[in-house]
């Protein structure tokens, strides 16, 4: 993983658990940002700030940077298939 690419803050609320957020879209590299079903797509980090800043915000916003392998990563099959197409049944497992 790179530089971390921070594209937002936020704040908590006095609401339990709530966090009011902005992210800048002006500020996600294009090569982060995916299309899925027709629809885009940036993944991202929310995590809270070590101590508020000056403007009280207590998270920030990354993008998140993880790439999985895709040559080990078999998606959208159902079980039975990603064990026949891996090849990895074991019979005698008991469950």
């Amino acid at each position: 993983m790179g530089e971390k690419i921070y594209v937002g803050t936020g704040k908590k609320t006095k609401f339990d658990g709530q966090v009011n957020q902005t992210i800048c879209l002006s500020d996600i590299p294009k090569e982060w940002i995916y299309e899925y079903n027709g629809k885009k797509y940036v993944n991202i980090t929310c995590s809270m700030k070590k101590d508020a800043d000056q403007y009280g915000k207590t998270h920030y916003i990354e993008i998140n940077q993880f790439k999985p392998d895709q040559k080990s990563t078999i998606s959208n099959l159902p079980i039975k298939s990603q064990v026949q197409e891996t090849g990895t049944a074991d019979d005698d497992l008991p469950f």
